[in-house]
C-alpha cells in the first residue's frame, strides 16, 4: 500500500559543511539502542516539485529490508533563484533479535538554478566509504551528460516506461556508459515488472516433454494498460531474444509484429499486442502448433492463473505469484537480483525499433 508522502519530513536542517560532524552528533544520542548499517549508496534524482516527501517515504520502506546510505535530491534547474537546503535523517527498525534498532541514515537536498550543477560534487562528497554507488535516475536523461558522474555510478537505475522517445534516452544511457568505461549496470524498473511474469512463462517449459513447443510457437498475443506498451514490447523482446527471433521486414502493420526465426527463415511468429484496463500487462497468451499457454492477471491480485493445454490431450491450471506496480516493490525485486542484466540488453536489442 502506498504511504502518504505529507506525513513524512526531509528531516533535521544543517549546513552542508556540517553534515558529517551533525551526523556523529545524531548517532552519539542513540547510545546503544541504535545501530547505523549501510550496505550501499542509494542517490536518489528528481525534479518532481512534491519528490522529496514522496522518496523520503520510499527510502524509509526500502531500510527496512536493505540498509543503506539514502542520498534524496530534489532539483529545480529553472528556479530563478539558486541555492541549496540540506537536511539529515534516520530511517530505524527494530531489529529481528529485537534489543536494538537498525538505522539507515538519509541525506536530503534541495538545489535550485545554477546550484543544481554541484549535483556530482554533492554526491560524492556524501558517499559512505567504499560502498557501491546505485542511482536512480527519475528524469528523463539530457545532454550534454557530465561524466565525473558517471564516472562514480556502479548501478543506473530508470524506469523507460516513463520515456516518450526511447531511441534517444538510450542512447544517452549507452554514453554514460561510454563514459564510464562500460562499468555502469543499467537497471530498467521496467523491465522488473516483467520478473514474474517471464518466470511463469518459462516455467511452461521446464519439462522437456513441452521443450518441442519452444520451436512451434506461432502467435503471441499480449494485454496491456495503456500507458504500459513499451513494457508489452520488452516482454516480446524476451522471447525474441532467448528464442532466436528477428524482426521480419514488415515489422508492423494493423495486424501487429512478424518476426522469423534465425534458423528457419521461412517459419513465421506473429505478435499483437492490445490495450486493456488493468495491471501493466493483464494476459498473455501463446499458441503453438499443439498447445495453448495463458497467463492472466486480474487486477489487484496478488497472483497469476495460468493455464496450459494441448488441443489433444491435457489441461493444466495453476497460480503464481504476480509483481506489484509499485516503486518500492520493484526497486526491491532489483536490489535482490542484480546483475549485469544482459538478457535485459539482448531483449532490447531485438525490438528497439518498436520501442
Amino acid at each position: 500500500m502506498p504511504v502518504a508522502a505529507e506525513t513524512f519530513t526531509a528531516g533535521l536542517p544543517v549546513e552542508i559543511g556540517q553534515i558529517q560532524l551533525e551526523l556523529k552528533k545524531l548517532w552519539d544520542a542513540g547510545n546503544e539502542v541504535m545501530t547505523r548499517a549501510s550496505l550501499v549508496n542509494l542517490a536518489v534524482y528528481s525534479e518532481q516539485p512534491d519528490s522529496l516527501g514522496k522518496n523520503t517515504a520510499i527510502i524509509s520502506r526500502l531500510a527496512e529490508d536493505h540498509a543503506c546510505r539514502a542520498i534524496v535530491i530534489a532539483a529545480d534547474p529553472g528556479a530563478k533563484e539558486s541555492g541549496v537546503d540540506a537536511w539529515i535523517s534516520a530511517h530505524c527498525h527494530v531489529s529481528r533479535a529485537g534489543s536494538k534498532q537498525v538505522c539507515s541514515e538519509q541525506l536530503s537536498f534541495s538545489l535550485r538554478g545554477k546550484q543544481c550543477g554541484l549535483l556530482p560534487n554533492i554526491v560524492f562528497a556524501q558517499l559512505d566509504s567504499d560502498l557501491p554507488l546505485f542511482l536512480w535516475w527519475q528524469e528523463d536523461f539530457r545532454a550534454p551528460l557530465d561524466p565525473q558522474l558517471w564516472a562514480w555510478v556502479d548501478r543506473l537505475i530508470y524506469d523507460s516506461q516513463r520515456w516518450r522517445n526511447f531511441d534517444e534516452q538510450m542512447n544517452l544511457v549507452e554514453t554514460a556508459q561510454e563514459e564510464a568505461r562500460q562499468r555502469i549496470v543499467l537497471c530498467d524498473l521496467n523491465w522488473v515488472r516483467l520478473v514474474q511474469l517471464r518466470i511463469a512463462l518459462a516455467q511452461f517449459f521446464d519439462h522437456p516433454i513441452t521443450h518441442r513447443d519452444l520451436a512451434q510457437i506461432k502467435s503471441v498475443e499480449i494485454a496491456h494498460a495503456p500507458e504500459f506498451r513499451s513494457t508489452a514490447i520488452l516482454f516480446v523482446g524476451w522471447l525474441a531474444g532467448q528464442l532466436g527471433w528477428e524482426l521480419g521486414e514488415n515489422k508492423e502493420d494493423s495486424l501487429g509484429f512478424r518476426f522469423q526465426d534465425e534458423e528457419e527463415q521461412e517459419r513465421t511468429i506473429e505478435v499483437k499486442l492490445r490495450e486493456k484496463e488493468g495491471e501493466p500487462i493483464s494476459a498473455c497468451q501463446v499458441t503453438t502448433e499443439s498447445a495453448e499457454f495463458r497467463i492472466e492477471h486480474k487486477t489487484g491480485a496478488d497472483l497469476l492463473d495460468v493455464f496450459f493445454g494441448r488441443t489433444e490431450g491435457r489441461k493444466m491450471q495453476q497460480v503464481l505469484p504476480a509483481g506489484k506496480n509499485d516503486p518500492v516493490d520493484l526497486l526491491e525485486e532489483e536490489l535482490m537480483r542484480g546483475g549485469p542484466h544482459r538478457v535485459y540488453l539482448r531483449a532490447v536489442s531485438k525490438v528497439r525499433d518498436l520501442l
